[in-house]
């Protein structure tokens, strides 16, 4: 057996396998930002209404969130949260790649929670006297905040909500626990069937490097070019 087998990652049943992991994978990336971008907006505003029980509601979901381990949501969404529905539905959810749409369900509310108070730190670093103004121009709460102090927050912000996307693409390997065919899943599959362990997580670490390394290089150009386009 030779020491490494490049064969396994260039062409081939396996390397076909890698792939549509990681295609899924990105899949995951890909929609749970999405959702939960403007979920997280949601709620950080919510964190900041002059409401006292939006604000608890808001509160409330956050810390219920952040407090709980991801491999449970994850756990929850896919063994428990289906308990719930009337087993024709259940059945029938089974059958349509519920273990992707759970991961979904769980990547975003877990996310969300997170880039929310990452949200809600730029909006209050943003001088209150930016936001009184805009009252004063007789804007409502959310006019305001829209045009007058989330465009300021947004520089603030980015260097966080990047890390948070980095996180995103590193948890959605915890979907494999619940049989998502992501990349992590097909990667321990291949060394199933091959007894070989170095390729294909040599190939899933290249991976989940590369796209980690062009996210954050993405985030410092966005925050250097910003400046300028703004002008």
């Amino acid at each position: 057996m030779s020491a490494f087998d490049a064969s396994l990652l260039i062409s081939g049943p396996y390397h076909d396998m890698l792939v549509k992991g990681l295609s899924l994978s990105f899949t995951l990336l890909g929609i749970t930002l999405v959702l939960s971008l403007p979920l997280g907006l949601l709620i950080a505003l919510l964190r900041l209404s002059p409401l006292a029980p939006l604000r608890a509601l808001a509160w409330t979901y956050v810390e219920a969130i952040r407090n709980v381990p991801l491999l449970a949501h994850m756990l929850f969404w896919y063994f428990g949260a289906p308990e719930l529905l009337p087993e024709s539905t259940r059945e029938w959810l089974y059958g349509q790649n519920f273990e992707a749409i759970a991961a979904v369900f769980a990547l975003t509310l877990y996310t969300a929670a997170y880039m929310s108070e990452d949200m809600r730190s730029g909006i209050r670093a943003v001088p209150r006297v930016q936001f009184e103004a805009g009252r004063a121009l007789g804007l409502g709460f959310l006019s305001a905040m829209r045009l007058v102090v989330l465009p300021q927050a947004l520089r603030v912000t980015v260097p966080p909500l990047v890390s948070q996307t980095l996180n995103l693409w590193k948890n959605t390997s915890i979907a494999t626990v619940i049989g998502t065919a992501e990349l992590m899943y097909q990667a321990a599959k291949v060394e199933t069937a091959t007894f070989r362990s170095f390729e294909p997580f040599v190939f899933a670490t290249v991976a989940y490097l590369s796209l980690s390394l062009l996210i954050t290089v993405l985030g410092v150009w966005y925050q250097r070019s910003y400046p300028a386009r703004a002008i």
